[in-house]
């Protein structure tokens, strides 16, 4: 062997071990994913939070770390957000995740309440670590926008529906709504007994309908983040890299000194857990609105009149930071394996029905970019939160979006656009229904 190829051979060498992903070397990091795919193949992954805690983040690293190196796919696509959720939908499609497992992460996810624990991390700490001034100017006006788009696009759709042969009703009723309702458990379902109980059906038939559209909505909300994001960047003049509003020359989080402390880590989870409760309650006695709408309201509200301490403010922030940069891309993944439903959105793939959902989707966005910018907003952040967020699946729609348009700091909006614009169109629905059919 030369010099030169031993100096090669050495150089890739180097290279190799200096791969890191999720902040592991690759070798170690090969070894742990080996060991874990093993103990699936044979049955031997430990069930609960252990065994879906290992795969979700060792999975999530690794396609985090393809999305983000594939040329077209980090440009215009996404980047990681779309990878960690599409390549684990795919495993589940093609049976190469044993169902244990699959049953195991989908369990961690919602009957567990991960999925919980981490929106209740982000929404605490990103309006307590929110400027003031901020928060309350851009929640004024971010409501209207987000409602007017939705209004927007549900009237397009009907008249595309019309044009189509598909139907004005149908495409609002069956597309347009199941698309805005908040997801599929504060959406879908609940719609699916509205529907069921004024049209005198089975409700199996009617859901059956509605989650393609569910589905396909928040697949090109992603996509079209990522899309929004490029076009920022290509068209800075739209785009305020993550911040709302235009005359504000502040950031969204307070300018403090906020050095990481073992003690508020732990005041950040009480903190967000407590008011994940309270939200709860509340939504107990007034269930039309989500409880995450409440959490929302309730976390502004003391933003606000700024009844919360310093020192749990702080806590809240680095607990949503710890939260967001260490299990984004273990949640993505949990999402494309429990959530993501490859068979439903094959089954509805026909070109009228994909127009339709489109037409909603760019609906939202031209409304709500077009809307953001008569009051202030950049409307590249205004297309995104008040326009994309309304048309996703739930607090998981919301949490891709914002990933794959690398605009997590604006989770807040994001969820009043879900939540409370979701909970008015579930009464808008209970209206429609009985005065069209």
């Amino acid at each position: 062997m030369d010099a030169k190829t031993q100096v090669t051979q050495m150089s890739f060498i180097d290279k190799f071990k200096s791969i890191e992903i999720i902040g592991i070397s690759l070798p170690f990091y090969l070894v742990i994913a080996a060991i874990i795919c093993i103990m699936m193949s044979l049955g031997w992954l430990p069930g609960g939070m252990i065994g879906a805690l290992a795969v979700m983040m060792v999975f999530g690293g690794l396609f985090n770390a393809i999305g983000n190196n594939t040329p077209i796919l980090k440009t215009y696509l996404g980047g990681g957000a779309i990878a960690c959720i599409f390549i684990s939908a795919f495993l589940v499609y093609f049976n190469l995740i044993p169902a244990p497992v699959i049953e195991n992460v989908d369990t961690f996810m919602n009957k567990t309440g991960f999925l919980n624990f981490y929106i209740a991390a982000l929404i605490t700490g990103s309006i307590l670590g929110m400027n003031r001034k901020l928060l309350l100017n851009a929640a004024i006006r971010f409501l209207p926008v987000a409602l007017c788009s939705m209004a927007f696009a549900i009237i397009l759709v009907g008249l595309f529906g019309l044009l189509t042969g598909y139907g004005f009703i149908d495409a609002i009723m069956y597309i347009a709504i199941p698309m805005m309702g908040g997801g599929m458990g504060a959406g879908v379902v609940p719609l699916s007994g509205m529907y069921a109980d004024a049209l005198n059906q089975d409700s199996a038939v009617i859901i059956s309908r509605m989650i393609p559209a569910s589905t396909l909505g928040n697949v090109m909300a992603i996509i079209g983040a990522g899309l929004l994001a490029r076009l920022g960047e290509a068209k800075p003049s739209l785009s305020g890299n993550g911040k709302l509003m235009k005359k504000d020359p502040s950031d969204m989080t307070e300018n403090k000194e906020n050095k990481p402390n073992i003690q508020m880590l732990g005041i950040g989870i009480i903190l967000s857990i407590f008011f994940f409760l309270a939200g709860t309650i509340i939504n107990k006695f007034v269930p039309t609105i989500h409880a995450y709408a409440w959490m929302i309201i309730l976390v502004a509200v003391s933003k606000a009149v700024g009844i919360i301490p310093e020192k749990f403010e702080k806590s809240a922030q680095q607990w949503s930071q710890f939260v967001m940069g260490n299990w984004t891309s273990a949640l993505l993944v949990g999402i494309g394996i429990s959530m993501i439903d490859l068979h439903a959105v094959a089954a509805s793939l026909s070109p009228i029905y994909l127009l339709l959902v489109a037409v909603v989707v760019g609906g939202v966005v031209v409304g709500a970019g077009f809307g953001g910018y008569l009051v202030g907003f950049y409307p590249i952040e205004s297309a995104i939160t008040a326009g994309l967020c309304t048309t996703n699946m739930g607090g998981t729609g919301d949490i891709a979006v914002l990933s794959a348009s690398k605009r997590m700091e604006l989770l807040p909006f994001a969820q009043i656009a879900t939540r409370i614009c979701g909970a008015l169109i579930l009464v808008l629905a209970s209206i429609l229904i009985k005065v069209l059919f």
